[in-house]
């Protein structure tokens, strides 16, 4: 029943206009969120320093991402106390024991109404540019770059400030 839910069909790609009376902000590029730089974590890095990285530079959540540029999952500040303090996981373990390992990804030139459709079900996207990357033997491949970390906040923000001028 999947191909009957509009949104499903949205965040996956099958279905570009389905809101009769869309918001101002529906057909915009996620570009124009001016989104900053996100922090990136190897996966080697520990629970331990996770924590202490993320609170440092004052992020709630960061991508993991292999140095192969393949991306892994997301670390959070939460999950990786609550994982933690419930035994399931060591200071010492690597982050990747506490990714979440279920997320979505939206592009630059994906729509904030195909990103709004995936924050009703999902705390964050993963913003990913896809690039062509060649090897010496030249022959190439598509790799995804991590372009930042967007939340219903960082929509709001831009909903809020535009709807104000």
């Amino acid at each position: 029943s999947k191909f009957l839910n509009d949104k499903w069909m949205i965040k996956n790609g099958f279905l570009n206009d389905v809101q009769e009376h869309k918001p101002w902000w529906w057909n915009i590029k996620v570009q124009k969120l001016n989104l900053s730089a996100p922090l990136i974590l190897l996966p080697e890095v520990s629970c331990q320093k996770a924590i202490e990285i993320l609170q440092e530079k004052g992020y709630d959540q960061a991508p993991v991402v292999a140095e192969s540029g393949l991306i892994l999952g997301m670390v959070t500040l939460s999950n990786t106390l609550t994982s933690v303090l419930a035994g399931n996981a060591q200071f010492s373990d690597p982050v990747t024991k506490v990714i979440y390992d279920q997320f979505s990804k939206i592009g630059l030139e994906d729509s904030l109404g195909k990103l709004s459709c995936i924050l009703e079900n999902d705390h964050f996207a993963i913003v990913v540019h896809e690039q062509m990357q060649f090897n010496g033997n030249g022959s190439s491949f598509m790799k995804q770059m991590v372009f930042g970390v967007v939340t219903a906040m960082d929509l709001l923000t831009f909903v809020s400030r535009k709807d104000k001028k």
